[in-house]
């Protein structure tokens, strides 16, 4: 079953994903403009004509080696072939309603089932530069690998360096041959590990280029820009004034000669060019002013104004029209219905939003779909003194998404930390990937909303959005406070390098509280090392308790702390947890003030774990307590600082973790598995058959037991003596997918009558319930009794993907829910992961006499699995219940299966 070789399994490198369809939708050129993909059609013949007829002689004959007629090739590249033969794909620039094309690209394969195609592209004499061969090569090839193509050719002229340039970049393995003065280039198009960095890598720096114009801009325009002191665009003029943008700032008003003390203009015509403008007028006149700032070349757009998607269809489509009209022009927005966004650098400030206050400089990035979330979290981050590099109100996140944020915050030298609050998300494997790899650089910590944001069942309860989050390293929090709490843990504190936590404290009731939490939390609480103990007895009053928790009695003063304090931390543990109640002598200032000395002469004796302060004197949010150059995290009680520090060792414990890759498996058949699926979906059925089933599980290398479909009891008790007794016989339907609800699986038989009799009762109860029809005859198995009984799933999410869970199976399935989830596609960490997270690990790894389970083909099932639905996207559902792992070495084997595709 498993593909390894003497160095291990191969790697299965995946493309990155687009926001959108791969052959459709916005693209971000290198110089950070922006255009619109999508393939040709049949119209577009003048459009085409209108292109070619731009490009230079020299770049005609490139393309087409011959001065063929500019409708001649129009009308080729036109003809109407399907998808999987040929595909065009145009780049649009400019007015939605009569675009320019500035590249175009193409595959044809020359006839079916052939795995290679020839690729070519050509790109509008004055967009050289941007990157669009290559956009269009990366396209072209994540469609053609949709239809089977595995293989790419070319031919061009030994002059056409741009080309070959395009070929020799794109990161695949070419190979060049010279022929008679032409060069001939074949490659796969397989994505690599080269491939893909360099695709990763295009795709990062075309989307800082593209937001850069928001967080930098050197001239604004305020349009909408009011007389009224109260309203949003008199707010936003000051506070961009306010913020230290004084120069180059431009109020647009019909009728107004001066607004905040500037000169205003009576249109954008009369501006000088400018990268930025802040929109707040009505909806009525957005589009005109979009327009606008289309023709004047402006490179962003914040859009404040209400009114679009939020408020229903209409407003949907009036939002698609202007998005659509935003990228025709090359421009990218934020909004509709955003507060606008803020970037607060050592470089310098801007208050492009209508929040009141710029917050203090630091290291969060923050982003918000929700305008008045947006400013709670704001207003919180001043009161604790949580400082911001940036903050974006995506709003209904029209164009610019968290996704593209996430990009830019990746490389920001002044954001060391990542504040999201989804309410809905856009592309969320794409978020996936990005997410896995920023995380990796900066914590990602995020809020969202409860209710999933698809309508599928499945998504229920966040069962995608925690398997998501699970996999990518993001740190989520269920509440705003408990945010706050571990950003300000994650901004002010090293990560803990364990789980090795000890309390200071001076009263038993907290330090009992956070002990109780901290071993709920799955965080230990070790007790000092004989030297640790000794030193503390000589430092603290008698009676001390000198284990962990150390308990130095309500008289403990402030010089007791920071001895207690400075010696644990000198010790072999991972975090400190300060506790302070104003029971005695002590006074929470002197205590404060002794703890930060004790942590910064920690420090500079080169002890750095994480340090956290709690005391039950605060009232409200707290400022972090000073410590030397840094600051400690400060708690009103003892459960909300230990679940901060898990929080920020769960993330630890993932950085630590090398990345997981996703493993490749040779003897796949992925074409007779789709030919299987394709056959079910154009007869309508849902559900495959018994033996549909089982080509699609072999043709992945999935165990299926031995079985026999029989029509009828005779042939069953044909099958029993063939496969050799005990046997189970089961009901084999489309429609009746849940066996046991119709009495329809016989287990433990041990002769022909047993059988007989099983299929005479199948028979029965299903004439009884009027359901005779749905019966396609018996499946007959050997009976399997050795092993733990697992049970593996698939659910696709219409937003998420495919679900994965995986759990213990049949009782222990039905009682005790003990089951994981993971979104596909799973790499190998992944899949041991979800076989350790399940309540029943134990079982698996030999408990009380049970048997041990073969732990590596469980894990590789599950990678199978994982590959199958990545590879079939048509399966809708997927069941291995039960499974049966055996012994190690000796694999396991599934039991029953069911399958459904969508039609």
């Amino acid at each position: 079953m498993s593909d390894t070789t003497e160095r291990g399994p191969r790697t299965l490198y995946r493309a990155p994903e687009p926001q959108g369809p791969a052959e459709m939708g916005q693209v971000i050129l290198k110089d950070g403009s922006t255009a619109y993909l999508r393939p040709a059609k049949a119209e577009d013949k003048g459009l085409l004509i209108r292109f070619l007829e731009g490009i230079s002689k020299e770049a005609y004959v490139r393309r087409f080696f011959a001065e063929t007629p500019h409708e001649s090739a129009a009308k080729r590249m036109l003809a109407d072939e399907p998808i999987e033969m040929k595909l065009v794909l145009f780049v649009l620039s400019g007015d939605p309603q009569d675009p320019d094309i500035i590249g175009a690209g193409e595959y044809i394969r020359e006839k079916e089932g052939s795995k290679e195609a020839e690729v070519a592209f050509l790109v509008g004499e004055d967009q050289r530069g941007k990157g669009l061969g290559t956009l269009l090569l990366e396209r072209l090839a994540l469609v053609a690998a949709r239809h089977g193509i595995e293989r790419f050719t070319a031919v061009t002229m030994s002059r056409n360096r741009e080309m070959i340039n395009v070929f020799k970049s794109s990161g695949y393995e070419v190979r060049r041959r010279l022929e008679y003065g032409d060069v001939e280039i074949d490659f796969s198009i397989q994505p690599s590990r080269e491939s893909v960095e360099r695709a990763e890598a295009r795709e990062r720096i075309a989307t800082i280029a593209s937001l850069r114009p928001f967080f930098e801009p050197e001239r604004i325009a305020v349009i909408g820009a009011s007389r009224e002191p109260d309203s949003i665009g008199q707010r936003i003029l000051w506070n961009l004034q306010d913020s230290g943008f004084r120069e180059n700032l431009f109020p647009v008003h019909p009728e107004a000669d001066t607004l905040a003390d500037l000169k205003a203009y009576p249109s954008l015509e009369n501006v000088p060019d400018i990268d930025l403008a802040v929109i707040t007028v009505s909806k009525e006149h957005v589009a005109e002013v979009v327009e606008a700032c289309g023709e004047k070349g402006v490179r962003a757009l914040v859009i404040v104004s209400a009114g679009f998607g939020e408020t229903g269809a209409a407003g949907r489509k009036a939002q698609r029209e202007l998005v659509k009209k935003v990228r025709g022009y090359g421009m990218r927005l934020i909004g509709p219905n955003s507060m606008g966004l803020m970037n607060v650098k050592e470089a310098g400030t801007l208050n492009a939003s209508f929040a009141a206050t710029l917050p203090k400089r630091g290291p969060v990035a923050v982003s918000s779909q929700s305008g008045a979330l947006g400013l709670a979290i704001l207003e919180h981050a001043q009161t604790t003194a949580l400082g911001v590099s940036s903050f974006v109100s995506l709003g209904n996140k029209g164009d610019v998404s968290g996704n593209d944020l996430l990009q830019y915050w990746e490389d920001d030298d002044e954001t060391g930390l990542i504040i999201l609050y989804l309410a809905l998300f856009g592309n969320p494997r794409r978020f996936a990937r990005l997410a896995r790899r920023v995380g990796r650089k900066k914590p990602i910590l995020a809020v969202k909303a409860e209710r999933a944001s698809s309508e599928s069942v499945d998504a229920t309860g966040d069962i995608a959005v925690d398997a998501l989050f699970r996999q990518t390293g993001v740190v989520r929090a269920q509440t705003f406070e408990e945010l706050f709490d571990t950003a300000a843990l994650l901004s002010h504190q090293s990560l803990p390098k364990g789980r090795r936590v000890a309390v200071v404290s001076n009263a038993g009731g907290p330090a009992s509280l956070a002990t109780d939490a901290l071993a709920a939390a799955g965080l230990e609480v070790p007790e000092p090392d004989e030297a640790t103990q000794e030193a503390l007895g000589e430092g603290l009053l008698a009676g001390s308790s000198l284990t962990n928790p150390i308990d130095m009695s309500a008289f403990a003063t402030a010089a007791h702390y920071r001895y207690a304090v400075e010696t644990v931390l000198a010790s072999d543990i991972d975090a400190l947890l300060v506790l302070f109640s104003p029971i005695g002598p002590a006074h929470a200032e002197e205590v404060e003030d002794a703890v930060g000395d004790a942590v910064s002469a920690a420090r500079n004796a080169g002890h750095n774990q994480s340090v956290l302060v709690c005391s039950t004197t605060y009232q409200n949010a707290r400022p972090p307590l000073p410590a030397g150059d840094e600051n400690l995290p400060t708690y009103r009680f003892p459960e909300s600082a230990v679940r901060a520090l898990a929080k920020a060792r769960e993330y630890a414990a993932w950085c630590e973790t090398p990345l997981g890759l996703i493993p490749d498996f040779a003897d796949l058949d992925v074409g007779k598995a789709r030919e299987v699926c394709q056959n079910a979906q154009e007869r309508g059925d849902s559900w495959l058959t018994p033996g549909e089933v089982e080509r699609v599980l072999r043709a992945f290398g999935l165990p299926l037991a031995p079985h026999r479909l029989a029509e009828n009891a005779a042939d069953a008790v044909s099958a029993a003596n063939d496969l050799g007794y005990p046997v189970v016989v089961k009901l084999a339907s489309q429609t009746l997918m849940d066996k046991s609800d119709w009495d329809g699986v016989k287990l433990n038989l041990q002769s022909e009558a047993d059988v007989r009799r099983a299929c005479e009762e199948i028979e029965t109860t299903l004439q009884g319930a009027g359901r005779a029809d749905d019966l396609l005859g018996f499946l007959v198995q050997p009976m399997v009794t050795a092993g733990t009984e697992l049970a593996l799933g698939v659910r696709q999410d219409p937003l998420f993907g495919p679900l994965l869970s995986f759990g213990l199976g049949g009782i222990y399935m039905e009682v005790l829910h003990d089951t994981v989830y993971r979104i596909t596609p799973l790499t190998e960490r992944d899949a041991e992961g979800m076989v350790r997270e399940v309540r029943g690990y134990p079982l698996l790894t030999g408990y009380r006499g049970h048997a041990p389970a073969d732990l590596a083909v469980v894990q590789e099932m599950l990678l199978r699995v994982s590959r199958l639905v990545e590879e079939l996207p048509e399966i809708a559902e997927l069941d291995l219940n039960p499974f049966k792992a055996h012994e190690p070495g000796e694999g396991c084997t599934i039991l029953d299966a069911r399958i459904r595709v969508t039609a």
